[in-house]
């Protein structure tokens, strides 16, 4: 779903990859084969492998797509922990990657992390950018709480209302403690500020 948002927003995507190999393509991906990829890990639950003679692509069987040293401008680590290692981190630097989004929980290294941010203008750690899922849950409940049903398209408009809002947050906290552009050190400072002033409010903290 990440490579159908991106191409929604004006992107082109470029590579997708399974525990069996990548299937990249240097000129982007068309709607209608990115419509063929969602069918066939959505529904039928199959292997990239199997679309591996679609026009302009091609297939890496056994390799990660952080091995292949593809050029990009952003990239989206959407699937496994620590998929992302300082290497695959510094092929993405020599590939002109300047934002790296990740869209799984914790799918880069520490070491990579510490790489990434200082070659790559934006970084979004997991605990932000990949807080869609849990949002959608939270829209799920509320809508069942309140007995209510919501089309696609309004989940959809909230749920970018609480992406944006996060963005804002961690950027603004980041801002306040002049670390600007530090999303990793906002998202977690936030976080950390947002219980501190539910547990202060309690009473359970007198600082």
């Amino acid at each position: 779903s990440s490579g159908i948002n991106a191409e929604y927003g004006g992107g082109r995507v470029c590579s997708f990859s399974d525990s069996t190999g990548t299937l990249s393509s240097e000129q982007g991906f068309s709607r209608s084969q990115l419509d063929q990829l969602f069918e066939l890990k959505n529904v039928k639950r199959g292997r990239l492998s199997e679309l591996s003679g679609i026009p302009g692509a091609t297939y890496h069987a056994g390799k990660s797509v952080w091995q292949l040293g593809l050029a990009c401008d952003v990239a989206l680590p959407c699937a496994t922990q620590n998929e992302i290692t300082v290497e695959g981190a510094k092929l993405l630097a020599e590939g002109g990657c300047w934002c790296v989004a990740e869209g799984a929980n914790m799918p880069t290294t520490n070491e990579a992390v510490e790489f990434l941010k200082t070659k790559v203008d934006i970084y979004l750690p997991g605990k932000a950018a990949n807080a869609g899922g849990v949002a959608t849950s939270a829209l799920e409940m509320a809508q069942n709480s309140a007995r209510l049903f919501w089309s696609a398209e309004e989940v959809d408009e909230k749920l970018k209302g609480i992406m944006n809002n996060i963005f804002a947050t961690s950027y603004q906290t980041a801002q306040e403690f002049d670390r600007p552009w530090d999303l990793q050190f906002g998202a977690n400072a936030a976080g950390f500020l947002k219980v501190y002033k539910a547990y202060k409010a309690m009473g359970y903290l007198k600082f």
